[in-house]
């Protein structure tokens, strides 16, 4: 059993086969699949999982908490699981890779600059969009 699956019944969440599969498949992604990408892998696992099933599936486990999704504006949700580990992301708009990143000085950025508009910092998103930098030179607007 998978540390998602675990986390899904810890939440009181009922685990079917087909929410099993859905669940391993995220939790073995090295990216940020989007439905259709998580449909095709859990198909090669159960044929029978319909791509409603999918969508259910993580809609529901966006409402335990147990899933993120994201928008990196190429019209798709991207879905990861949540771990309790912060990290920010930088988007390739070129090949659309998504790299997760961590960085201390952002961090401490973000806190300073809450905290000088009177506020207490108490979640955040980053998401940083480039193109490599031997590409800099190239229009990305299209």
């Amino acid at each position: 059993m998978d540390r998602l699956e675990n986390l899904c019944i810890e939440k009181g969440l009922r685990m079917t086969d087909q929410r099993r599969v859905i669940t391993r498949v995220i939790s073995s992604a090295e990216d940020h699949p989007d439905v259709e990408e998580i449909h095709r892998r859990a198909t090669e696992i159960d044929d029978r999982i319909s791509i409603a099933t999918v969508y259910r599936t993580l809609r529901l486990l966006e409402d335990y908490d147990v899933v993120q999704s994201h928008d990196f504006q190429d019209g798709r949700a991207r879905y990861e699981e949540v771990t309790g580990e912060h990290h920010d992301h930088l988007i390739d708009i070129r090949t659309r890779e998504v790299i997760e990143f961590v960085n201390e000085e952002i961090e401490a950025l973000q806190e300073k600059i809450a905290r000088q508009l009177g506020y207490r910092l108490i979640d955040h998103r980053l998401e940083l969009y480039a193109v490599p930098l031997d590409e800099s030179d190239t229009d990305t607007t299209g």
